[in-house]
């Protein structure tokens, strides 16, 4: 199984890349980011590798950092992400992006993703909102968290994300904002509390 390649980037295309390792050329099919971030032709570059094995062919995923390739390997434990759909997912989201997504139940932003439908989206929520790697801090349980938000929390998210504000950073900060003001806060407060926070984090 070939885990790691470095060598020289020989050829880019839409989606994939051929490598130049000690003269043998390797095709590895890429997300669009990595494609992006991948440097010119003739640079020498390193790619994580995931090897799938079929009956007649072997087909090469290459990552140029270690996250996205965990995050390729938890989407397509999803029934009905395969591997072009993972990477569809990755081309248009960061691992990041996609880890908050799932968290916030944010079916919208992953369906961002060519190919991703609101049904796909929401069974990506359903299967992954256990699996999600406990080191990125959530801390609550994402299976404790509501299917759509209460309309309080909408209306706050949504004047946040008026102002120019991200979907996903807005959910977080009016989610943490109630938290801290308790189920009774009014409207005002929940985007004052949720702008402070933003206005903490540098955002």
């Amino acid at each position: 199984m070939i885990a790691k390649l470095s060598g020289f980037i020989d050829t880019i295309a839409d989606t994939f890349l051929i490598i130049d390792v000690g003269g043998v050329g390797y095709l590895v099919s890429c997300s669009g980011r990595t494609l992006r971030n991948i440097g010119p032709k003739g640079e020498k570059t390193t790619l994580f590798i995931e090897t799938v094995m079929r009956a007649e062919s072997l087909q090469l995923y290459g990552f140029g950092a270690r996250e996205e390739q965990e995050c390729f390997r938890l989407l397509i434990t999803v029934q009905g992400v395969g591997m072009r759909m993972a990477l569809s997912l990755l081309s248009a989201l960061s691992p990041a992006e996609i880890y908050q997504g799932v968290a916030a139940q944010d079916k919208v932003t992953l369906t961002r993703a060519d190919g991703v439908g609101p049904k796909l989206a929401s069974r990506i929520v359903t299967e992954l909102k256990d699996k999600i790697p406990a080191e990125l801090g959530f801390s609550v349980p994402l299976s404790s968290l509501p299917s759509s938000l209460p309309p309080i929390l909408e209306e706050a998210t949504s004047a946040l994300v008026n102002l120019g504000y991200r979907r996903l950073e807005a959910i977080t900060v009016i989610s943490k904002a109630q938290q801290n003001l308790g189920e009774n806060a009014s409207l005002n407060d929940l985007i004052r509390q949720g702008l402070s926070l933003l206005a903490r984090s540098g955002t």
